[in-house]
């Protein structure tokens, strides 16, 4: 018999491992790039394992994002160039990854340790990593730096000011206008494979953190939650079509996206499982998307234009179907799991039909529009013969076909397989004490 004590430990020991052996291959790339997608193997057997077997206390949204970060962090290591520029990015994925993962199975107190240890290594990176392509951000440095200051208060305050330092922490992970600015940051400036990988981390922790404040929220506060998660949707989707670079148009988007299930939460008071396979599925689309714009970075260069880009649908033939289905996916159709996360948290939602839910249905129509635009640019058109066309390689094919048939099974799989599907009402009626690390907003 394990002690539930050792658990998180030994969850978030395995990638940490892998990290501190990385040195010893540190003159190997190819070695270190197979042990580093070894170790997230590794760590998602660890997940499985313990997962099954009952070990892990269960929690509010399930354990699906534990399943999908160590599965999210080797597919963004298999999609990204095994040059050795690129190495420290491959050892720092193992690192946050450890680190996320004792975040999401530790008690509170060692959670947010946890926390606050991702905070302070993105604030390190995001002040180190700038080019002029892409300058440093002070306002992206600004965002984590709160975050940390927030998550030490919510160690030593009382509530209510805990609860609201908490609820903060969540608007930067999760984001939420106005706190957006860290996740736009980090998505592009993060250097390597970091940035696909971390648009489901932070969400995810984010997710898991507003976990136990959902069922607490005073009225007030939901009410503003839910104007802000409205704003943000709508923000979001104009600034998306507004995007002449690929990377912005998706942090754009992915803020769109998030500010749904926000709304979404502030009208049920909960988080669910259905809460965890939207962040899930719509993290992984976006780490798609991500990896195979990396795909164009890497043939053309790091400033290439997309609008100068065409033609790949008969030049690149493998990448262009993966990248339509990808497209598929983010425009939320089915069977792709983004449709069921989405449409779960709609059925869920104790609001009834209103203006949020048109504003919604209107930012998704948006998101159809851009990501319809920017895909047809890329693969229909001239091809050009100033332009060297090379179809994927093989670890990039595998990479985004995982990504792939991962989205079609979260859209089939049944929603009570990583945890049950409690109603809101259900939640509702239930005690605060009985979520662990819950946060009262009153003394």
């Amino acid at each position: 018999m394990i002690d539930a004590a050792l658990i998180p430990w030994l969850i978030a020991g395995v990638p940490l491992l892998g990290a501190a052996v990385s040195p010893a291959l540190w003159a190997q790339p190819h070695r270190l790039i197979a042990w580093s997608v070894g170790a997230c193997g590794a760590s998602l057997a660890s997940v499985a394992g313990v997962g099954f077997a009952g070990y892990l206390a269960p929690q509010p949204e399930g354990l699906l994002l534990l399943f999908l970060l160590p599965l999210a962090a080797g597919v963004s290591l298999l999609g990204q160039p095994h040059h050795q520029d690129h190495r420290a990015s491959w050892v720092l994925t193992l690192i946050f990854l450890g680190l996320g993962l004792g975040a999401l199975t530790s008690q509170p107190v060692v959670g947010t340790l946890f926390l606050i240890a991702i905070h302070g290594l993105v604030i390190v990176l995001l002040y180190r990593h700038h080019t002029p392509l892409w300058p440093i951000s002070w306002w992206g440095l600004g965002a984590y730096t709160l975050g940390a200051l927030c998550l030490a208060l919510t160690l030593v305050a009382a509530p209510p000011l805990s609860s609201m330092a908490a609820l903060l922490v969540c608007a930067i992970l999760l984001p939420l206008v106005p706190f957006h600015d860290g996740h736009l940051t980090a998505l592009t400036r993060l250097p390597g494979n970091l940035p696909s990988f971390m648009v489901l981390l932070f969400p995810a922790l984010g997710l898991h953190s507003l976990a136990p404040l959902a069922a607490t929220l005073p009225d007030t506060v939901a009410w503003m939650v839910g104007g802000l998660a409205l704003a943000g949707t709508v923000y979001g989707a104009v600034k998306a079509l507004a995007q002449s670079r690929v990377r912005l148009l998706l942090s754009y988007s992915s803020l769109s996206f998030f500010s749904m299930l926000w709304w979404c939460v502030a009208t049920a008071r909960a988080v669910t499982p259905r809460a965890a396979l939207f962040v899930g599925a719509m993290g992984l689309v976006m780490c798609g998307l991500l990896l195979a714009w990396q795909i164009i970075r890497t043939r053309y260069g790091d400033d290439v234009d997309p609008q100068a880009i065409s033609g790949l649908a008969s030049t690149m033939p493998q990448y262009a179907v993966l990248l339509s289905l990808l497209a598929l996916a983010a425009m939320g159709l089915p069977p792709f799991g983004v449709f069921a996360g989405f449409v779960g948290l709609l059925l869920s939602s104790t609001a009834a039909f209103s203006a949020g839910i048109v504003v919604l249905i209107c930012a998704w129509l948006a998101s159809s529009w851009y990501i319809l635009d920017l895909v047809q640019g890329l693969l229909f058109g001239a091809r050009r013969a100033d332009l060297r066309y090379a179809d994927l390689l093989q670890t990039e094919l595998v990479s985004l076909v995982i990504i792939v048939l991962t989205l079609l099974a979260l859209g089939v799989a049944p929603i009570t397989l990583f945890g049950p599907d409690r109603t809101p009402a259900s939640i509702s009626s239930t005690p605060t004490s009985t979520h662990p690390g819950s946060v009262a907003w009153n003394k």
